[in-house]
């Protein structure tokens, strides 16, 4: 009995210590690297506006249905508005949905931690990875803490869905290298 019992617990500790290393999310650097005289600063964003969006899903399904392109973002960092302020760049306050391309730069290899604010809902990638998800309706509330590691400085693809149904809007992307305090992201972070 005493060695099964310690055979469970040696085969729960090597399933927890697997699932911490798997935490850390790998990314992938943009291949080929772009030259700083083929970006521009911000962030490429194309928006639908559906009379409706409660999902992801349904954020998708309008984008697929017919898009148009916005004015760029300046970065990730649109606070929570008043109700009837217009959602990011687009012409509407509600029933918005965004597709935002880019790219985020990263001075320095390492690990980091990033997160998201978001209302409402928010899929995005980085570098492959998923960084942030939150799929349904909230005020402006955080996403999960995704570890990611950076394998050499320089530019990773950005691939966003982000969607916006009633009320005010957010949405905002913090970030800080492993051990320290995330802070918002600088708008210099990001071109397309």
């Amino acid at each position: 009995m005493k060695t099964a019992f310690f055979g469970v617990l040696a085969t729960l500790a090597l399933l927890f210590s697997t699932a911490a290393v798997s935490a850390t999310l790998e990314l992938q650097p943009a291949n080929p690297q772009p030259s700083a005289s083929q970006l521009k600063k911000g962030l490429a964003v194309r928006y639908a506006y559906p009379a409706d969006v409660k999902s992801m899903s349904a954020a998708r399904s309008a984008l697929k249905s017919g898009s148009e392109p916005g004015k760029p973002l300046k970065g990730l960092d649109y606070r929570d508005t008043r109700e009837g302020d217009l959602t990011l760049t687009s012409k509407q306050a509600m029933h918005v949905v965004a597709h935002i391309t880019g790219y985020v730069h990263f001075d320095k290899a390492g690990l980091y931690n990033i997160d998201f604010l978001t209302n409402d809902g928010l899929d995005a990638r980085i570098g492959g990875q998923r960084v942030g998800h939150f799929d349904g309706r909230q005020p402006c509330g955080t996403t999960f803490m995704a570890t990611v590691n950076v394998p050499v400085a320089g530019w990773y693809p950005l691939n966003t869905v982000y969607f916006q149904r009633l009320g005010t809007s957010c949405l905002h992307m913090r970030i800080a290298p492993e051990g320290k305090q995330v802070e918002w992201a600088p708008n210099n972070m990001f071109a397309h």
